[in-house]
């Protein structure tokens, strides 16, 4: 993969990427850079880059004890690292190449913000039309054994997380292990573990369900349809520790609950609407070239519309209505929906945090610790070697940070490698519960029943699979390296 000479020395490495895909790069005029950033690795500026960003990390990492949102010390260290170099790069009169920078990478965060807050915001309409909680209690009304729930549980996590933020998709499959296993804390536990790396294994083969994939779809470097030669090794990594924890799943069966869920006015169609705006969304991609946000932001004004429709359509507190219809009240909330009520309710800490975490790792590229870095894990060790790594330390960092930073670095990597980087960044996450949104999430959901020590247990078989997904990896696309 090409890149241009300028791009390569002055860090803006997201921004060639996004321009290198037709139709991006007449998206909007960013200001020239007319000299190579400064290298700043060893002076004050660089020293404070680093300083402020392992402290808003390390803020971040202790959100439970601190009570502090992860966003707030992020946002505010992003702040704090530009303006130092803003104003150092103003008093030698060189502004302009400071002012590149940041809206190169504010252009980068744009994108995913857009293609997120349209995803969300689908999913916050489908949970209050009641769609989530029928598929919970569908599940728990069909007599299943433990055993039955568990592998249930983990292929559902693992689809829907391929279409669907792995948060959402690990909660809302979190609920359903929870609901059915309140008599059995084994189950919760096994269960939880389980669904963590399923949504993190089916992320990463599908642009629409994971950040790191999204991340490398965004940039062009891989089309809609390439991804999915990971299907067999996401698969892998999933299945490998599935099957020795069944062995220690409950054979008993719970007992059938006779709770009914009747969906709400309007369900089905919202629904059906995202399925179009995914449609739309892959489909101006592969033909038209558009960027990702383009089709979600179409999807998101059909909603919109939708919305406005249930809102005009809805009955009177003592009007009538069809047989066979939703019950009145049904009818008469809708006299208060409002589609923007749902973007408000965004996970708006997460898309903060992404936005800091985006923001500190483009200024250490700006600053050049990026650079060195890319020379030591792709130029001293094997690309292979390094993406492996890469993958591992995801069980700490966050996937799509990493994503950002390697995309920062602009290596220059075969098809296969990228495949395999961004394998092993989705997957890697799966070791440690901290190491992915939906284990984060699901230590706060069950409230002690899936601890962090106890998904420590499953480290070894977890890492296991890892090292056969990319095994797997290497066997069935070799055709890419």
């Amino acid at each position: 993969m090409e890149a241009d000479t300028l791009a390569r020395t002055s860090g803006l490495w997201p921004l060639t990427l996004l321009e290198a895909v037709p139709g991006v790069s007449g998206a909007g005029e960013l200001p020239a850079v007319t000299q190579a950033p400064l290298n700043l690795i060893h002076h004050g500026i660089g020293y404070f880059a680093v300083a402020v960003t392992v402290l808003a990390y390390c803020l971040a990492m202790l959100e439970e004890v601190t009570e502090l949102r992860k966003s707030k010390p992020m946002v505010l260290g992003a702040a704090l690292v530009w303006f130092a170099i803003a104003i150092y790069y103003a008093l030698r009169g060189e502004a302009e190449a400071a002012v590149a920078a940041f809206e190169s990478n504010l252009l980068a965060y744009g994108e995913l913000l857009l293609f997120i807050l349209v995803s969300m915001t689908y999913l916050n309409a489908m949970e209050e039309r009641g769609v989530f909680d029928a598929l919970r209690i569908w599940l728990l009304n069909r007599g299943f054994s433990y055993r039955q729930l568990f592998w249930i549980n983990g292929l559902l996590a693992f689809l829907i997380s391929t279409a669907v933020s792995g948060l959402a998709a690990g909660l809302l499959m979190g609920a359903v292990a929870t609901a059915v296993g309140k008599a059995k804390p084994r189950f919760v536990a096994l269960s939880c573990v389980n669904i963590v790396v399923a949504t993190n294994a089916g992320g990463s083969f599908s642009p629409l369900g994971g950040i790191s994939t999204l991340f490398v779809w965004q940039h062009g470097i891989l089309e809609f349809v390439q991804f999915f030669s990971l299907v067999l090794p996401c698969f892998a990594n999933f299945l490998v520790p599935a099957l020795v924890m069944h062995f220690f799943v409950p054979k008993e069966t719970p007992q059938v609950s006779r709770q009914t869920v009747m969906l709400r006015r309007g369900s089905r169609r919202i629904v059906a609407l995202f399925v179009v705006t995914l449609a739309i969304t892959v489909g101006s991609n592969v033909f038209l070239k558009l960027p990702p946000a383009a089709g979600m932001m179409a999807g998101l004004g059909l909603l919109q519309f939708f919305s406005f429709y249930l809102f005009k359509t809805a009955k009177e507190p003592n009007g009538s209505f069809p047989i066979g219809e939703p019950r009145l009240s049904d009818w008469t909330d809708d006299r208060n929906y409002d589609i923007f009520q749902k973007i408000a309710n965004l996970e708006w800490d997460t898309l903060l945090f992404f936005y800091g975490a985006m923001m500190l790792i483009g200024a250490l590229g700006f600053v050049g610790y990026l650079e060195a870095i890319a020379q030591f894990l792709f130029g001293d060790i094997s690309p292979t070697a390094a993406n492996i790594l890469i993958g591992l330390t995801s069980a700490f960092i966050d996937n799509g940070t990493l994503m950002f930073a390697v995309l920062s670095m602009h290596p220059s990597l075969s098809q296969g490698q990228w495949l395999l980087l961004t394998l092993t960044l989705g997957v890697g996450g799966s070791l440690l519960a901290i190491g992915s949104a939906p284990g984060v999430g699901l230590l706060g959901q069950t409230r002690g029943a899936y601890t962090f020590g106890y998904h420590l247990r499953w480290f070894p078989l977890i890492l296991v699979g890892y090292f056969v997904s990319i095994a797997v990896h290497f066997w069935v696309n070799a055709r890419y390296f």
